[in-house]
């Protein structure tokens, strides 16, 4: 099957705030690496709304490199804003995602490269030599991975690392809100996607200040609520929500059951227990949740159908005229 035709081999997509004394050394270094490649490059810097002289530093970057491109936000959006904004910016037919506080060391970038020729769609980096505070970094990134892929059923030791490789492909099929980039894994795998993970090198900050804290872990569970609906009931979302009806109308059934009883060996009027209240609520959320449920797949329909997408990704197609 031919493949699609991309104006680079590569692009890089760093996202930075505040980084105003990492940027310049982050860039001489990465260049230095991908011009000895031998494929063709791009570098793509997105200024996620810093407030020091980053924007400044990039500017420069820019001027000095025909690799370099630049994208720059009106404000701060977060690094997963950030990111999205680069992917939709780059051209490349395998995209990385690095930070651009020196600590994701560019020297892995061949070692990836060499790993996605084998065939992988998508290569993770995993931080095994961390070099970060016990405490406020790595025991919760410990708690967030295991959780992740244990209820994903993605197993990656790494999920918070930013140094990533893809296929075009790959990324093409996933959008990103919230805190989702550290997702792109199990939602790529949720597409097809043949992922790999190696050790990767990992370096001590040198200047500025880490923008991670513990609030990100209890984000990360949040996101994976959603990640999870996404990967599962995506194009069967009357299974969760009406599977959800049928346990509350059968839990309503049953207060009903016990009501009736109690009043018969007791005696006692049917008002006299709150189980009429409860049988009437939990029968109302059954029907809402049933609701809900044919509500959303209209939606899901319609999202399908609008964008001439389907509930499915193709890998390859073999046809006489290709073999």
């Amino acid at each position: 099957m031919p493949t699609k035709q991309y104006p680079y081999d590569l692009s890089v997509v760093l996202p930075v705030y505040n980084e105003e004394d990492n940027i310049k050394v982050v860039h001489e270094e990465l260049e230095g690496v991908l011009s000895g490649m031998n494929l063709r490059y791009e570098i793509i810097y997105v200024d996620d709304g810093s407030r020091d002289k980053s924007a400044e530093r990039l500017a420069e970057i820019a001027h000095q490199s025909s690799h370099v491109k630049v994208v720059f936000l009106r404000r701060n959006f977060g690094q997963t804003a950030a990111i999205q904004a680069g992917i939709d910016q780059a051209t490349g037919a395998i995209i990385t995602l690095m930070d651009s506080d020196m600590q994701n060391d560019p020297h892995e970038i061949p070692r990836m490269k060499a790993r996605m020729d084998e065939g992988f769609d998508l290569v993770s980096g995993w931080r095994k030599n961390r070099k970060d505070k016990m405490v406020t970094r790595r025991l919760p990134s410990i708690a967030a991975n295991w959780l992740i892929s244990k209820v994903t059923k993605v197993h990656l030791h790494d999920y918070g690392c930013t140094l990533k490789m893809y296929r075009r492909e790959v990324l093409d099929h996933v959008r990103l809100y919230g805190e989702m980039h550290r997702f792109i894994p199990v939602l790529a795998f949720g597409a097809g996607a043949k992922i790999d993970e190696m050790v990767v090198n990992h370096r001590a900050r040198l200047h500025g200040k880490s923008k991670y804290g513990l609030w990100r872990t209890a984000k990360v569970a949040l996101d994976l609520m959603t990640v999870t609906f996404l990967i599962k009931f995506n194009t069967r979302p009357m299974y969760i929500f009406g599977g959800a009806g049928f346990i509350f109308g059968g839990l309503g059934t049953l207060s009903f059951i016990a009501m009736l009883l109690d009043t018969l060996i007791t005696g006692d009027a049917l008002v006299s227990t709150p189980l009429p209240f409860f049988g009437i609520v939990l029968l109302v959320a059954s029907v809402q949740c049933v609701l809900l449920g044919l509500i959303i797949e209209m939606l899901m329909r319609t999202y399908y159908e609008s964008q001439g997408k389907g509930p499915y990704t193709i890998r390859s197609v073999i046809t006489p005229e290709n073999q």
